[in-house]
């Protein structure tokens, strides 16, 4: 399933094609939603916004389109009409007059008047959006240690949408190896200098998958890592999809187990 960055990514592209344009065609497929095409042809688009995994697309008369890619989803950006070649389900497609923007295979899509976005169940429920630039590390760590969270453990708040909205597998393995949090523990049993450790591995990962494109290795690492002739499946991720593989900081062997019900990696030495 596509984490925050790819979700945020995502709405970048199809701002270049939207924002400021004006829908000349909408449709969407999925039967419910079928009437609502006229109600947006004609209409501008005046912004792309995410929240965590959820993307919304706002129009100038008060309307906007909510739409969640869950595990399937994925939206592309052609010129107008050149659809791609591929299997998957068109589920809306928004067309200006030089291109279109398509959501394929999503089953989560809503049109909601923009004032009452927090109503949705989804938004409603949610933490804050991890690439928020008004997020600071220290709320993360004050949050980590919160009633609500505190008793947890960190392999299952990290998945929780209610704590931060947009971490999903690969990042919750990258940002506990950052932090070098063992991730059976709880945040009320962490050192507060732990906590505040990840609450900035948290930010930092999570930005940087954005920036990169979703390689959460540093930059230095990655550099030597390309040198040595390593593809970017094996150089983007420090423990993530790397079991069995030597820890980059001290050689032990990255273990992969089943934690919250998905696959999480970690170091048994330094994640102690």
């Amino acid at each position: 399933m596509p984490e925050g960055p790819e979700i945020r990514r995502a709405a970048d592209r199809i701002a270049v094609a939207l924002e400021g344009k004006v829908v000349e065609k909408a449709e969407f497929f999925l039967p419910a939603l079928k009437q609502h095409g006229s109600g947006f042809s004609g209409r501008r688009v005046i912004a792309l916004e995410t929240r965590g995994k959820a993307l919304m697309t706002h129009f100038e008369h008060g309307q906007s389109i909510y739409s969640h890619n869950q595990l399937y989803g994925r939206w592309y950006v052609v010129r107008r009409d050149r659809y791609p070649s591929t299997t998957r389900s068109l589920r809306l497609a928004l067309h200006t007059r030089t291109h279109s923007a398509l959501l394929y295979s999503a089953s989560e899509i809503a049109v909601l008047p923009t004032q009452d976005l927090n109503l949705h169940p989804f938004l409603a429920r949610i933490g804050p959006d991890i690439l928020s630039t008004d997020l600071h590390w220290r709320d993360v760590a004050r949050r980590i240690n919160s009633d609500s969270f505190r008793g947890r453990s960190l392999a299952a708040l990290y998945l929780d949408q209610r704590f931060l909205a947009g971490i999903g597998n690969y990042l919750r393995s990258e940002i506990l190896f950052d932090a070098e949090v063992n991730p059976a523990s709880k945040p009320k049993e962490l050192a507060q200098r732990q906590r505040n450790q990840l609450g900035r591995s948290t930010l930092e990962i999570s930005r940087r998958a954005y920036e990169t494109g979703g390689i959460t290795n540093p930059p230095r690492r990655v550099a030597g890592l390309k040198k040595q002739g390593q593809t970017r499946r094996q150089y983007r991720h420090a423990v993530f999809g790397r079991n069995d593989q030597p820890c980059y900081r001290c050689q032990e062997f990255i273990i992969k187990d089943l934690l919250a019900g998905r696959r999480l990696y970690w170091c048994p030495i330094c994640q102690y």
